[in-house]
């Protein structure tokens, strides 16, 4: 049996990120998340793009146009979309969902899923660094993995 296990080093590794400005106060903690743990492993500041976009809905289109490009190992999105009043929020989740799984299935480099749906702003903040973590770190190291894993198959 041979077992592959994706390793951290990203010492020769470029990374995109694309994070929303709505709901940037959970955003940047998010953010700042994903960029310590890349530092932490390797990956010089110089290595990594971060484009900024409207809200959670635009993460797909720019993601897809950063994979067709092929000028990065692997890219990470981040938003956050809390539940409102409006059916507003089913609309945004499924779309947000949809475009970044299939960006991941046929696009050329791993994407890693960072957008918080949550129920309300507290939630969010406990993904975000408080008491669930940071869902930011977690795309970050979970990238490293990925991409290291598919550069073993």
């Amino acid at each position: 049996m041979t077992e592959y296990l994706g390793s951290l080093n990203g010492s020769k590794l470029k990374t995109a990120i694309v994070v929303a400005r709505f709901n940037d106060l959970v955003t940047k903690r998010l953010l700042d998340g994903a960029l310590q743990t890349l530092a932490q492993n390797g990956v010089s500041k110089e290595a990594i793009d971060v484009y900024w976009v409207p809200g959670a809905f635009e993460i797909p289109r720019v993601a897809q146009k950063i994979s067709q490009k092929g000028n990065v190992d692997g890219i990470i999105t981040l938003g956050v979309v809390v539940r409102g009043e409006t059916s507003h929020y089913e609309s945004v989740c499924s779309g947000v969902t949809s475009g970044i799984t299939q960006i991941a299935l046929e696009g050329k480099v791993p994407v890693m899923f960072g957008v918080l749906m949550t129920e309300n702003m507290e939630q969010a903040l406990n993904r975000a660094g408080g008491k669930a973590g940071n869902k930011g770190s977690e795309c970050a190291t979970g990238l490293l993995e990925m991409i290291d894993m598919e550069q073993k198959i």
